[in-house]
């Protein structure tokens, strides 16, 4: 974290979570991971996850969250909003990523997240389809309302998202 002018910069790492205010910009690169971004426009409020896999194949302690599963990157937020006092209605919601960062060197094809073919079949290899289809099942799910996303393609992509705004901020690799 940096602290400039009672700002803070928060670069997220795969795996990590984030949830602040007003007082934080929030960063991170994508390839086959998804960022999921909410923000609360009225207590300018939010956080995103940089998740990497769907779900947890296994599971030690079933209290213990990690940030690199969307499943528990949900429930992280959730945790958050509760503790905020709000509902994930009053969120504005994106997300990014979910690139399929292989397809010029295995002959894969570039990632078009189709839940019926990818999500629920074994299968199918592609990591970066199922963490695109993975987040917009699990906001509707909660009752969130997704104001925009970027998923799938072949490219990499820098996601900059600023808590006092809300204004997501987003580049696209070649």
């Amino acid at each position: 974290m940096n602290n400039d002018n009672d700002k803070i910069d928060v670069f997220l790492l795969p795996g990590e979570f984030y949830f602040g205010d007003k007082q934080a910009r929030i960063s991170t690169l994508l390839g086959s991971c998804v960022a999921i971004t909410l923000w609360h426009p009225q207590k300018l409020i939010g956080g995103m996850c940089h998740y990497m896999l769907p779900s947890t194949p296994f599971r030690t302690d079933p209290l213990e969250l990690n940030g690199k599963y969307a499943e528990d990157a949900m429930k992280m937020f959730l945790q958050d909003i509760k503790a905020a006092g709000t509902l994930p209605s009053e969120y504005q919601t994106k997300i990014f990523g979910g690139g399929n960062m292989f397809s010029k060197i295995t002959d894969t094809p570039p990632c078009t997240p189709n839940y019926s073919k990818c999500f629920k079949s074994f299968s199918c290899q592609q990591i970066a389809c199922k963490n695109a289809l993975i987040a917009p099942y699990l906001l509707q799910k909660h009752g969130f309302t997704i104001t925009n996303h970027d998923l799938g393609g072949a490219q990499h992509r820098k996601v900059i998202f600023e808590l006092w705004s809300g204004d997501v901020w987003l580049r696209k690799g070649h």
